[in-house]
């Protein structure tokens, strides 16, 4: 559920874009980014997230860009900004050796597996999961950006997809893994 919960500045995002205006969607998603960063440095037993810095970085970076630059970007623009900036994120943990799922997943494993390399594959696994699914976001984006004469309900019918097979497959994968690494022994 922590991992879910460290998308919330995104979903803060969109909420409030479509409420208000894209420059006040993308300071509020910066505001909710900087909570859970707080939420990390003051509670026992958790440690800031790369994925909660990165989407800091993100949001803030992009408010300050287009107040900087007085553009006026349509949503689909800033949509586009907002999930390959996020791709890139999940991207650069994986390339880092550090897969941005690890970090959720040792505040609920006990500390003798955080070692084992199954422990990193499986966290590999799932990185990977939501990196496919925010490029399907990257890609739904450009297309509706490319091609504004399809209907956006096939666009954000693959997003919502993609979005729910990542949130499914990170609950699901690591139990799939234990019964098979059981069955093992």
């Amino acid at each position: 559920m922590n991992l879910l919960l460290a998308f919330m500045p995104f979903i803060v995002f969109v909420i409030v874009e479509r409420l208000l205006s894209i420059p006040v969607g993308l300071a509020a998603g910066a505001v909710a980014a900087a909570a859970l960063l707080m939420r990390d440095l003051i509670t026992p037993g958790r440690s800031v997230k790369l994925l909660e810095v990165g989407t800091l970085l993100l949001f803030g970076g992009l408010t300050l860009l287009h107040l900087a630059m007085g553009e006026q970007w349509t949503i689909v623009d800033v949509r586009l900004r907002v999930d390959a900036g996020l791709l890139l994120i999940v991207l650069s943990t994986m390339v880092l050796g550090r897969p941005f799922s690890l970090q959720y997943a040792r505040e609920r494993a006990a500390p003798e597996h955080w070692e084992r390399p199954d422990f990193l594959r499986v966290n590999y696994v799932i990185s990977a999961a939501w990196a496919l699914a925010f490029g399907v976001l990257v890609v739904a984006d450009v297309v509706i950006d490319v091609m504004p004469g399809l209907p956006r309900a096939g666009g954000i019918l693959a997003i919502v997809a993609a979005l729910w097979t990542a949130a499914w497959f990170t609950g699901w994968y690591p139990e799939q893994h234990q019964r098979r690494m059981a069955g093992r022994t």
